[in-house]
């Protein structure tokens, strides 16, 4: 363990981060950012690996046709459950490319069908776009249209960071307004549930940690959510009704706390809900298989965890 109860790989990886020549994320502008993110996959990162389905498809959106990934271990699939993953960023970098390796490995963990939204970024198309196109995306994947190749009998929802937002908030506007057919379980990862105020681990980990107060603050300027909207802040609004849950945090990330708040805001609400925690371990993990080889061992924890609820919930 390093000197901040840091795991040794984590250690290394975060002394070989901070040494990086050149400008940090919120120091360029928005294009060159998701230019350094998508850069970052091919160092950091496990390759996408072997799957029978690996294909961009095209999702009608609120402001036109957007585009998805479908991974799948199996060319040919019978009815069943679907995860729709929701990818990180802060609302304005990530993309398909950037989450490719992730949605593989979760698509071979789970053996079910991965469908990858790459919904609008911020500060083009700031809030509620992202929200407004994971909803429509999800709506339309629930109706298991022939693009799909397969019927589609439940919704599992997941995404790290913002996409865990997205994931909360999807699930809740799918509550509130049901799709064709069900969200079964959510499986938010590290989630922005509310603003970046007052946390305890945002004091403790503003900087060196990969994600820092200052990329925080600028992602929240890109994206300008409203934060009396559920959509900017839904850990202030009512999550009785939500699914079961699969919440996962890592203990060295300064939006530790808002899932752990997140996870009582579940229980208080009644809602049956698992806490996965990658102790050691830093934000932005699931993209840094290679910069971090025990970031496998917490997403096979995660997927453990997925697995044994989804068991009980289609029992």
């Amino acid at each position: 363990m390093g000197d901040h109860g840091e795991r040794d790989d984590v250690a290394a990886f975060l002394k070989f981060l901070n040494a990086l020549p050149g400008p940090r994320t919120h120091e360029v502008p928005p294009a060159e950012a998701r230019t350094m993110m998508a850069a970052m996959r091919d160092v950091a990162d496990a390759p996408v690996g072997e799957l029978a389905v690996n294909r961009i498809i095209e999702i009608p959106g609120p402001a036109g046709p957007m585009k998805a990934q479908i991974f799948d271990i199996m060319e040919n699939r019978g009815p069943g459950p679907v995860m729709v993953f929701y990818h990180g960023g802060g609302f304005v970098i990530g993309d398909l490319f950037v989450y490719e390796p992730y949605c593989a490995e979760a698509a071979r963990q789970l053996q079910l069908p991965v469908i990858s939204i790459d919904y609008r970024l911020a500060p083009e198309h700031p809030f509620p776009a992202a929200t407004d196109d994971c909803e429509a995306a999800t709506r339309w994947i629930a109706e298991s249209p022939p693009e799909l190749g397969f019927q589609v009998t439940g919704l599992i929802t997941s995404g790290d960071s913002a996409g865990g937002n997205l994931t909360i908030v999807t699930t809740m506007a799918l509550r509130d307004k049901p799709a064709a057919v069900p969200v079964i379980l959510q499986h938010p990862i590290y989630p922005v549930v509310s603003d970046h105020g007052d946390w305890q681990s945002v004091r403790d980990y503003s900087e060196g940690h990969l994600l820092t107060k200052d990329m925080m603050d600028w992602f929240t300027r890109q994206y300008a959510a409203d934060m009396t909207d559920y959509r900017g802040a839904p850990l202030l609004f009512d999550q009785s009704g939500m699914p079961p849950s699969v919440v996962t945090t890592a203990s060295l990330d300064p939006l530790r706390d808002q899932g752990l708040a997140y996870v009582e805001a579940l229980k208080n609400a009644g809602v049956k809900v698992q806490h996965v925690s990658a102790d050691g371990n830093i934000h932005g993990h699931i993209n840094l298989r290679k910069g971090i080889p025990s970031s496998q061992a917490d997403i096979d924890n995660y997927m453990q965890a997925v697995k044994a609820m989804l068991s009980e919930v289609t029992a």
